[in-house]
Parts: structure tokens; C-alpha cells; sequence
């Protein structure tokens, strides 16, 4: 495949998990190539345990993977990941995004939040981006998918089928906010030709 970039507009994917997360994280990332797409995620993960988790990513993961920072720059073949007790957005400056990290309050009983994250997504970069919602238990995610989906976001859910919890993306799927539901292994494939499809739509 030709090599990724940035492109005009400032291409990205957010992910969002909980509950089952931390394997389905590794496994996506595990066949992602050296030139991925920038990655942004938030998994709900006690604060002690984030660095160590991006730490073994970063080992079995052709891209670079860190944990977020503030004012750390989205580009290919990186991939931040939210600190387990501040919130990840990402914004954008005059020449592209950026990660942006909050101390505000938790935001539906989590902080880091799904729904922050992907509402961010949704302001600051609408039809440029792919969001992904993986097992978890709750409603996490599920407001800021819908508004990925409505800012033109290409939206994937994780299917029940290979779930361990099917509750953020059934949450998702039923507010309307998951463009299509797919299993796990189907999953990189789908959010790779998204990504690719947005450097191929004409411009206006």
C-alpha cells in the first residue's frame, strides 16, 4: 500500500474500550503497519497501570505507541494512548491536531472518557476520522460516536459475537452512533480502508 500521511484536513482514528479492552487494543494494534494511521484511545485503565500498558504495545506494535501528552502532535505511525486518570482530546492548531489532556470532572462516571475523546473527534476533525468502539461495560462512548456519525465520521462497533462485554457497543450501536458492526479480527482491516477511503474522496 502507498504510505500514509497526515493529509489536508488531518486524518485520524479514536478508539474507545473498557472491559476486554486491554486484548482487543493489543490485537488491533499487533497487525497495524510501521506508516499507520494516527491513533488516539482511550481505554478505561487505573493511572498506576496506562504506562506500563503502552510500554508492552509500544514493544509488540510496529507503530510507536505513548502514552499521551499535552500538545503532543498526530502524525503517522504514532499512537497515544489517555493517561488512566486525566481525559485525551484531541484539537486543532494551524497546521494540524494535536492530543489535549483535561483535568476536568469525570464525564458518565469515567475519567478518561470515551465520549470525551470521540466528541473532540467529532469538533475537530468530522468526516476526517474513523472512530472504533470496542467491549466494555456501560454507555461510554456512545453519545460521542453519534456525534462522530453525524460529523461524517466513518463509525465501527465491535459485534456481540466476539465481545466480552457487549455494552458500549450495544450503547452505541442503539443511539444510532455505529455505521456497521464487525468482529474483532475484521475489524483493522475496516478501519484501515476507511482511513485510506478519506484521502480518496474529492475535495471541494
Amino acid at each position: 500500500p502507498a504510505p500514509r500521511r497526515a493529509g489536508i484536513g488531518g486524518r485520524l482514528v479514536a478508539i474507545g474500550a473498557s472491559t476486554g479492552g486491554v486484548e482487543r487494543i493489543r490485537d488491533v494494534l499487533a497487525v497495524m503497519p510501521a506508516d499507520c494511521p494516527p491513533i488516539v484511545i482511550t481505554q478505561h485503565m487505573g493511572p498506576g497501570y496506562v504506562a506500563s500498558f503502552a510500554a508492552r504495545l509500544d514493544r509488540l506494535s510496529a507503530p510507536a505507541v505513548q502514552v499521551a501528552t499535552h500538545g503532543a502532535r498526530l502524525a503517522p505511525g504514532l499512537v497515544y494512548i489517555a493517561p488512566g486518570d486525566r481525559h485525551l482530546t484531541v484539537a486543532r492548531d494551524g497546521t494540524g491536531l494535536v492530543c489535549h489532556i483535561q483535568d476536568s470532572p469525570p464525564v458518565t462516571g469515567h475519567r478518561p472518557s470515551v465520549d470525551v475523546l470521540f466528541g473532540s473527534v467529532a469538533k475537530a476533525a468530522g468526516p476526517n476520522a474513523v472512530g472504533v468502539i470496542l467491549s466494555g461495560m456501560g454507555r461510554d462512548g456512545a453519545v460521542g460516536m453519534k456525534a462522530m456519525r453525524d460529523a461524517g465520521a466513518h463509525t465501527i462497533g465491535e459485534q456481540e459475537s466476539s465481545c466480552v462485554v457487549y455494552g458500549m457497543p450495544r450503547m452505541a450501536f442503539e443511539a444510532g452512533g455505529v455505521a456497521v458492526e464487525l468482529p474483532l479480527h475484521q475489524i483493522p482491516a475496516e478501519m484501515l480502508r476507511a482511513y485510506d477511503a478519506i484521502g480518496e474522496r474529492p475535495r471541494a
